[in-house]
């Protein structure tokens, strides 16, 4: 996995993260979903590279 990845999936989730906490400030249910759909995105593609590392070694 090139450290760009890995900067890309933590920037992902960082974004997700950011959307869900403001979604609960603001008490928008729509947000916090979209938030937690992000982080659940970015650790998806961050298991898929794991994998892809396990295999390259």
């Amino acid at each position: 996995m090139s450290a760009g990845d890995k900067i890309k999936n933590a920037a992902e989730e960082f974004g997700g993260k950011a959307k869900e906490a403001l979604g609960k400030a603001t008490d928008n249910d729509k947000l916090v979903a979209e938030g937690q759909a992000d982080q659940a995105k970015a650790n998806v593609k961050q298991a898929g590279e794991d994998v892809k590392d396990a295999f390259k070694n």
